[in-house]
């Protein structure tokens, strides 16, 4: 699809071969506060959801996409969530896995790619998100891309027995 294809990346749908990809993304205890993830997953669990990956978004409320590099390897994932059809929103959420595959253009565009699918694809008005206060990385990843902060949610989030306020940013799409 050329609306998920990029000059450093393009976007795919989940397959069966991506379940030791997602199972250790999901079991990855430091990335848990991102996802407010509490548990770890079984194999099993994660390979009945990618059994049922291929529901429609307007069924399942959700996408989740596999981020692969120019050399066919995935280096992470990006989700549409809490799909409003009737409102024409959803929630994006990205993670580029390893460190060594950061800052290198991946997420930025991966979230260029997904914005313009929920634009053409989806007819979606509007892509929001929900930052931690402390992760500059990602605030200045969606504010480059046009996400404006509309909100803090002060001790929103608590994580390491510490409170964390989280930024909700969101974009409307002209």
């Amino acid at each position: 699809m050329v609306t998920l294809q990029g000059n450093l990346i393009y976007l795919r749908a989940l397959e069966p071969e991506d379940l030791d990809f997602i199972f250790t993304i999901e079991n990855d205890e430091t990335i848990w506060e991102l996802s407010s993830t509490q548990t770890p997953y079984s194999k099993y669990v994660l390979k009945n959801y990618l059994e049922n990956a291929h529901l429609d978004i307007y069924d399942a409320k959700q996408l989740r996409l596999v981020i692969v590099n120019k050399h066919h390897a995935p280096v992470g994932l990006i989700d549409l969530f809490d799909f409003d059809f009737k409102n024409k929103r959803a929630g994006v959420g990205i993670v580029v896995y390893h460190k060594k595959d950061r800052h290198a253009g991946y997420g930025t565009e991966a979230l260029k790619l997904v914005t313009q699918y929920a634009k053409t694809h989806l007819n979606l008005h509007q892509l929001f998100c929900n930052i931690e206060a402390g992760n500059t990385a990602s605030l200045h990843l969606f504010k480059q891309q046009g996400f404006t902060s509309v909100g803090l949610k002060k001790d929103w989030n608590y994580a390491n027995g510490t409170f964390k306020s989280e930024y909700l940013l969101q974009r409307i799409l002209n």
